[in-house]
């Protein structure tokens, strides 16, 4: 399944980069460039330095599970897919074309599944662990204050 989604979105965005895409001189100065490009960028900085913590979180021939701590794994359980979704979104913006957003929405379809699905093994295999059950799987939303919050 994979396989085809990724054969299918780079045949839809690169057909349509190739035909259809034509942007203004000016376009580098629009603000969904400029925020798409700051999101962009924010997010590949978020997935890159949590993938990064992830691999270095054992020592070589260490088998047991760790539990990542510290920057923002200390609030969310999966950094690495929440920078991951920050990206894909900044890139649907910089871009502004059906495509792009179809392939973010796709990403979300995506990531978030798993998240929770990751987070309920989690749950399962280390419920004593009240470290893990207080993280958010992504953002929370406080109802009380009407606030999203880490």
């Amino acid at each position: 399944m994979a396989v085809i989604f990724n054969i299918m979105n780079g045949f839809s965005l690169s057909y349509y980069f190739s035909h259809y895409a034509n942007y203004a001189n000016d376009w580098f100065t629009d603000i969904r460039f400029i925020t798409g490009i700051i999101l962009f960028f924010t997010g590949l900085y978020i997935n890159w330095k949590a993938d990064d913590m992830l691999i270095h979180l054992r020592k070589p021939g260490e088998r047991d599970y760790k539990i990542p701590r510290g920057w923002i794994f200390e609030k969310i359980s999966y950094p690495n897919l929440f920078g991951e979704l920050i990206e894909w979104l900044g890139f649907a913006i910089l871009c502004w074309n059906l495509p792009t957003l179809t392939f973010f929405i796709w990403t979300v379809a995506n990531l978030i599944p798993r998240a929770i699905s990751n987070k309920k093994k989690s749950y399962s295999a280390f419920y004593y662990l009240k470290l893990i059950l207080q993280k958010k799987i992504f953002l929370h939303y406080d109802s009380q204050s009407n606030r999203g919050r880490f």
